[in-house]
């Protein structure tokens, strides 16, 4: 996953692609999934869509960058890449030729609590996609020489996407105090002194442990008939067998200590200006009926960010000018704990100091006024209608259902959790923001801005997927 943004990362599982979701499951106009569970405990679930020929399939495993131990950090991604080196049956490069010959795209993608494959194509050719993922999913060639040379690419994406991006190392720097004990604190990507020691062993004992039907989902979206998928899927995946000594209900909780004061922290990068992030610990969702800190600390976000009304832009931004630019982000689906992030460039003449203290400002006013029952209404109608046009997309479709399926949640719970969310009170939202938004809880990561090198462009490795 490309770490262009830092709060990338973090809105892309945000409660606003929910609102999605739900809008899609909830329309007279599409059927809602179905869903099968082969012997071999894969679970398959199929969401019909008939307004164009056009199929995306997606296999998750659950599998991501919080299942590394230390010493390997990166080993899920790297394995990403690896998976497209090759089988018996299909030779290396293979895969991706016969999926551009049917004028298909194909990609994948790693997270912290995931890893995906998918391809997008004409409906006719998902027999011949469904077999080429079912057959690298045990079949899988892992050599020493083809390794040597990929390890290589991936330290290059390390080099090009975080360590020469001011903005993304200041992220990494940061998670990595934010988080005590957490997998969390450790990059999607790895350290780069894991990268350098990494063996193909390493990478064949990942494979090994986490590929396998049950401990994968297969999502289907688009003009299909979900029967006659669930037997393309007992043909390719169902001869498959299950990993036995795949620990799948047996993982260890990984609980963050709680955090005992503030953190602080300077990074200094070649920059052109200063960048101010802080975090604050916060819930993710584990109850989607008895839960309701998440979905009231999701509709604060949209108060303090996502439209042009929003607080930060208005009042830091437009008002007070003491800000460039202003943000906030918060997921509340993971496997594990999330984060509130508040970030902001100041303007010209404007120190940092002064920036985190407006942003504390904009917090205080919440905690001691609370927002508006006006300002409610219209950040939820904002909300909604800003995602609900997304029900065009089929692949959008497809990520919600394997997003909330791969993190523990169901896609049969996306109605309630727009219920959820529509029923937070000013009230529910003031209490978050007293509770969670402390200095106990929080971390400030300062990016020190150096002078930016005059050097010629880096050409992107060749085999760089994303």
């Amino acid at each position: 996953m490309k770490p262009d943004d830092c709060f990338t990362l973090f809105r892309l599982f945000s409660f606003s692609a929910l609102f999605t979701a739900a809008a899609l499951i909830s329309s007279p106009a599409l059927a809602n999934p179905h869903e099968y569970l082969l012997d071999n405990g894969l679970r398959l679930i199929v969401k019909q869509d008939h307004r164009s020929p056009v199929v995306v399939t997606q296999i998750w495993y659950k599998a991501g960058s919080i299942d590394e131990v230390n010493g390997v950090t990166g080993v899920a991604h790297v394995l990403e890449h690896m998976m497209f080196k090759g089988t018996e049956k299909v030779p290396g490069g293979e895969f991706s030729k016969r999926i551009a010959a049917a004028g298909g795209r194909e990609n994948a993608f790693t997270s912290y609590d995931y890893t995906a494959y998918y391809q997008q194509l004409h409906k006719d050719h998902l027999p011949m996609a469904m077999e080429l993922e079912a057959d690298r999913m045990r079949n899988l060639i892992l050599t020493e020489e083809e390794f040597a040379k990929e390890i290589k690419v991936v330290m290059e994406e390390r080099r090009l996407r975080t360590e020469d991006q001011a903005r993304s190392l200041l992220y990494e720097k940061m998670m990595a105090v934010a988080y005590q004990s957490h997998p969390y604190k450790n990059p999607i990507i790895g350290w780069m002194n894991d990268l350098e020691n990494m063996t193909v062993e390493d990478a064949r004992a990942w494979y090994d442990r986490w590929y396998a039907p049950n401990n994968a989902i297969l999502v289907i979206v688009g003009d299909v008939d979900s029967n006659e998928v669930f037997r393309l899927a007992q043909k390719n995946y169902g001869t498959i067998p299950k990993h036995s000594l795949l620990p799948i209900g047996a993982r260890k909780p990984q609980t963050e200590p709680p955090q005992t004061g503030a953190k602080r922290i300077i990074v200094k990068a070649p920059a052109e200006l200063p960048y101010l992030m802080m975090g604050y610990h916060t819930p993710t969702i584990k109850s989607v009926m008895e839960d309701w800190e998440p979905y009231a600390l999701e509709i604060l976000e949209g108060v303090l960010d996502g439209h042009a009304s929003a607080r930060l832009n208005k009042n830091l931004v437009r008002e007070s000018q003491v800000a460039n630019s202003a943000n906030a982000g918060y997921s509340a689906i993971a496997r594990g704990p999330s984060m509130f992030f508040l970030s902001a460039v100041p303007r010209a003449g404007k120190t940092v100091a002064e920036l985190e203290q407006a942003l504390r400002k904009e917090i205080e006013k919440i905690v001691k006024e609370g927002v508006t029952e006006e300002e409610l209404v219209r950040v939820k109608a904002q909300v909604v209608a800003g995602h609900v046009y997304q029900r065009d997309s089929i692949f959008s479709q497809a990520m919600q259902l394997g997003r909330l399926e791969s993190t523990g949640l169901s896609y049969r719970d996306i109605d309630v959790i727009l219920e959820k969310l529509k029923a937070v009170t000013a009230a529910q939202i003031r209490d978050v923001a007293k509770k969670y938004f402390n200095d106990d809880s929080l971390t400030v990561a300062v990016l020190d801005p150096q002078p930016l090198e005059q050097k010629a462009p880096v050409k992107a490795p060749s085999g760089l997927r994303h």
